[in-house]
C-alpha cells in the first residue's frame, strides 16, 4: 500500500506540496488533501470519543470504524487505489438497524448535547458530514469510488444514532429542540 513514512520531519512539504501514497506530489490545498485531512480529523475525533466511558459494544464498533477510516484515508491518498469494501458499508447499515431498534422513534429534532460522550459523537457526526462534502467535491474533479462517499454517509447517520444511544447509556435522553419557545 503505497509509500510509508519512516520519518516525520522530512521538510519536503516546505514548498506547499505533500506526498501521496503513490509517490506523486500534490498541493496541500487540493481537494484530495482536504478530504484526507477531514477523514483524519474524523478519526481523531472518534479517538477522543473513545476516551469516554462507553458501552463495550459501542467501543468495539468505534475501534473498527477507526480502522475503516484509515482504510478510507489510504484509498484517498493513492489515486485509483481501492481500499474500502462493500462489506464495510454493509456493516454500518447493520449497526444502524441494530441501534435504531433500541431507540424510541424521533418525534422532534434533537440538539447536539446531553452527556459528554453524546456531545462528542455529535461533533464527530459534523466532522463526518464535512468529510463527506469534500469527498463529493473531490469526486466532481477526480475519480472517487462511490463506496467512499457511501461509507461517510452511513457513518454520519450512525454517529447521530450513537449519540442517542450514549445519552441513554448515561441515564439521560435526547435533548429536544423546542419549537415555538419564548424568544428573548
Amino acid at each position: 500500500m503505497g509509500h510509508r513514512l519512516t520519518q516525520i520531519a522530512t521538510r519536503t512539504g516546505d514548498d506547499g506540496t505533500t506526498g501521496l501514497g503513490d509517490g506523486s506530489r500534490t498541493p496541500k490545498d487540493s481537494l484530495r488533501v482536504a478530504a484526507m485531512g477531514d477523514v483524519d480529523e474524523l478519526n481523531s475525533t472518534i479517538g477522543v470519543l473513545l476516551c469516554e466511558p462507553l458501552p463495550d459494544d459501542v467501543r468495539t464498533e468505534l475501534l473498527e470504524i477507526q480502522h475503516d477510516l484509515f482504510d478510507l484515508g489510504g484509498e484517498l491518498c493513492i489515486p485509483g487505489f481501492e481500499n474500502i469494501a462493500e462489506a464495510q458499508v454493509a456493516r454500518l447499515d447493520a449497526l444502524l438497524a441494530r441501534h435504531n431498534a433500541t431507540l424510541p422513534r424521533l418525534q422532534e429534532f434533537i440538539l447536539p448535547g446531553g452527556s459528554r460522550a453524546a456531545a462528542i459523537a455529535h461533533v464527530a457526526r459534523t466532522v463526518c458530514r464535512r468529510a463527506e462534502r469534500v469527498v463529493v467535491a473531490l469526486g466532481h474533479a477526480e475519480p472517487v469510488r462511490p463506496l467512499c462517499r457511501q461509507y461517510l454517509n452511513r457513518l454520519s447517520d450512525l454517529l447521530f444514532v450513537l449519540a442517542r444511544v450514549l445519552n441513554r447509556h448515561a441515564g439521560g435522553s435526547d435533548v429536544l429542540w423546542q419549537k415555538g419557545r419564548a424568544k428573548a
